[in-house]
């Protein structure tokens, strides 16, 4: 009877064990963000699930606001991605787009490149510039081709 009970508490205690592993993965899923690589798989920046952008050395750099208002670190706008995938600087003037596919182009229509479903960002000719896995699309693309960060 005593073993069986130890057994019983060593299947919940291996059990926790995994439980508690999962969470802290979910966890750091949420409050470390996701990171983004160049084309060499070198880190360049990460993205907090709160939309907070740091750079390689992990300084905050701006931030995403939920409105899609992008702030600098003095929380100064320097830009907005507006609701039609276009984004704008910090003056409102229009400096490209988005599309529903990941298509990015600049305020002529020209295209700069896409982002891919898969977190791939390339440049237009088709050659992959990094990786952006599981950001949001505009997000990238501020990111990797209108530099409003920098």
């Amino acid at each position: 009877m005593i073993m069986e009970t130890m057994r019983e508490m060593k299947i919940v205690v291996g059990d926790f064990r995994v439980l508690l592993t999962i969470m802290l993965f979910m966890m750091c899923q949420m409050v470390c963000g996701q990171t983004i690589v160049d084309r060499s798989n070198m880190t360049i920046g990460k993205i907090g699930s709160d939309g907070t952008v740091y750079d390689r050395s992990n300084m905050t750099v701006g931030r995403f606001k939920s409105d899609g208002y992008i702030v600098d670190r003095s929380n100064m706008t320097i830009g907005r991605i507006k609701s039609d995938g276009s984004i704008v600087d910090r003056s409102n003037m229009t400096i490209g787009k988005v599309d529903s596919d990941g298509t990015v182009k600049d305020r002529s229509n020209m295209t700069l490149g896409k982002v891919k479903s898969d977190g791939y960002v390339v440049d237009r000719n088709n050659m992959t510039i990094g990786r952006a896995k599981d950001v949001p699309t505009s997000y990238a693309a501020v990111f990797f081709f209108f530099h409003l960060f920098q």
